[in-house]
């Protein structure tokens, strides 16, 4: 199995300073371990097979995968936290056009933070398209009025907004955190967390010119 982490190669530098991909021996194992709780929801035990048929297996996994994955991309309490945190200083940072503190903010992401001290690429993504689906159908009270009609991508080229433009048009039909699986599959994770962020810049820079309120004022507010 695959798994993204922050190594690369010193000649090749991702966009944004994203994480690159490397092979994980025994990740299999890991993961199953990670399911074992919620295969047990379903009456699974990893340790004693014998008497599961492989159909009911594949539906517990499928079951297990969703709501381990529904986990992942809603975070709450520290986790929320401090992907809260970074995704303003990164969309602050576009809307900027500074590219450099944008890449060194987005290159603190992780895949994994077990004791919630960086942001991982889950949440921050998660937690950006939730707010797009919000804000642009209306499900945020405080969200402005036309704010689909005006939420324009930064001038670029930036990374991720192929997936950025995919976000935006899934948003504004409240499809966008229902479409994960579509945007990881189609553009890649690491694509869509770029695309994420540079979608929540578009997000809130439109805000910003329809309410005349400082970016970093909609961003603190808005992004929460």
């Amino acid at each position: 199995m695959l798994r993204m982490t922050n190594r690369r190669p010193h000649h090749q530098e991702a966009p944004f300073g994203l994480p690159t991909i490397e092979h994980r021996p025994g990740l299999a194992d890991e993961t199953l371990r990670e399911l074992a709780p919620l295969l047990a929801e379903d009456g699974i035990d990893l340790d004693n097979l014998e008497a599961t048929d492989m159909p009911s297996l594949q539906r517990a996994m499928d079951r297990a995968v969703e709501r381990r994955n529904m986990q992942l991309f809603t975070p709450v309490g520290p986790a929320r936290a401090i992907a809260v945190t970074t995704l303003r200083l990164i969309v602050t940072a576009i809307l900027d056009g500074d590219e450099a503190v944008a890449r060194g903010v987005l290159s603190t992401v992780q895949p994994e933070a077990p004791d919630n001290s960086v942001a991982t690429v889950s949440s921050c993504i998660g937690i950006a398209l939730g707010l797009l689906d919000d804000w642009m159908t209306g499900q945020d009270d405080e969200a402005p009025a036309g704010l689909r009609q005006r939420a324009a991508l930064p001038a670029g080229p930036w990374a991720g907004q192929r997936a950025a433009t995919d976000i935006l048009v899934l948003a504004a039909k409240g499809r966008a955190f229902r479409s994960l699986d579509t945007l990881l599959v189609r553009r890649g994770g690491l694509d869509v967390l770029a695309g994420a962020a540079l979608a929540l810049a578009a997000g809130v820079g439109g805000w910003a010119r329809l309410t005349q309120t400082p970016v970093a004022d909609v961003a603190s507010s808005a992004i929460r």
